[in-house]
């Protein structure tokens, strides 16, 4: 049976696009780090065969011998798959390249694309009382892409700061729509943040243009600028709030946890 309270009580958040190179396993992890530095309970899951986001965060190949795939195929609880990591309230179920066959393994489960959905409803994800779960989803739109926005409340989509990139929201959109229809008529987009964004560059600016004339209050206030903070982070598996606390990609990520929360929390108090 699901527990319902599990869904309403954590705040579940896919980060998404199926196009590589926006930010987006850098968005996962930082965001994560931040929400925790205002003390949220946050759980990322490594939905990403390449699992960078584990490795970003400091789990090593040999401290993933229950990873994301165990956790979706219900071969484990809760308990066994979720790793506590170095960082004050950052938790983590880690992926390695067993996901990468999840396509062909459960193309016969005929619930093949409420797995998420339903090992996250699991009477024993109480006990962590996490304020959010992020879910770090590959490039692509497959199962897993599926998985995740079926067992989420909501899409966070990085947008890199680029010509058209407004162009490669529009199939993303679409699952996203498909979703709703078919298994999460409660999905939505929770908002598009920008990513790589250098002020100097007219073209930045003139992405941010199109994508709040287009987008408006979908658009997140705070973008993320293209910073050398960001990028050395993951080679010392950390986030960047850890690596350089004072770094204008940490500031940034702080500021689109605010503003994040600020949206789930209008007067504050614990997501509900």
């Amino acid at each position: 049976m699901l527990n319902r309270s599990t869904s309403r009580r954590a705040k579940i958040i896919s980060v998404a696009n199926q196009k590589g190179g926006v930010g987006k396993t850098t968005t996962s992890i930082n965001l994560t780090a931040a929400l925790a530095e205002i003390g949220k309970k946050t759980l990322l899951i490594d939905l990403d065969p390449q699992g960078n986001a584990s490795t970003g965060l400091g789990i090593s190949q040999s401290d993933r011998t229950i990873t994301t795939y165990d956790f979706l195929a219900g071969e484990v609880s809760p308990g066994a798959a979720i790793q506590k990591t170095q960082f004050e309230n950052v938790y983590i179920i880690p992926a390695n390249t067993d996901l990468s066959s999840a396509d062909i393994k459960l193309i016969s489960n005929e619930k093949r694309s409420f797995l998420l959905r339903d090992a996250l409803h699991q009477l024993s994800m109480d006990v962590f009382e996490f304020d959010y779960i992020l879910i770090d989803c590959p490039p692509s739109l497959n199962i897993l892409t599926v998985n995740a926005l079926v067992a989420s409340d909501s899409v966070l989509v990085p947008l890199q700061s680029e010509f058209f990139a407004l162009e490669g929201l529009s199939q993303l959109m679409l699952s996203v729509r498909d979703v709703r229809e078919t298994a999460n008529p409660n999905l939505r987009i929770e908002g598009v943040v920008l990513t790589m964004y250098d002020i100097r560059n007219n073209l930045s600016q003139q992405v941010e243009q199109d994508a709040r004339d287009n987008l408006r209050d979908l658009v997140f206030k705070t973008v993320i600028p293209r910073n050398v903070r960001l990028s050395e982070a993951p080679s010392f598996a950390m986030p960047v709030l850890s690596y350089d606390s004072a770094s204008k990609g940490s500031q940034a990520y702080r500021l689109l946890a605010q503003e994040l929360d600020q949206r789930q929390n209008p007067v504050g108090g614990k997501n509900g």
